[in-house]
């Protein structure tokens, strides 16, 4: 019989996922609406046109409604 080789990761890493489905859901909302033209940033309402800040607005949004993500470098 064939042995199967383990990738190197255990499976326990699964289960601690790093970001939550909230997080997930606001992201994909934030590209949606940056790929539309409807991401506005901040204070100064600009368009937002980098996929970066996008996804960054998600994340922020994600984390003021209390979903799992990590928090902020600085």
């Amino acid at each position: 019989m064939a042995e199967r080789k383990s990738s190197g990761r255990s499976r326990s890493r699964n289960s601690s996922r790093r970001y939550g489905p909230k997080a997930g859901k606001k992201v994909e909302r934030a590209m949606h609406e940056m790929k539309r033209g409807q991401l506005k940033s901040g204070r100064s309402g600009k368009t937002v046109k980098s996929r970066k800040q996008a996804i960054a607005i998600g994340l922020s949004e994600a984390r003021r409604a209390g979903g799992k993500v990590p928090r902020r470098k600085k």
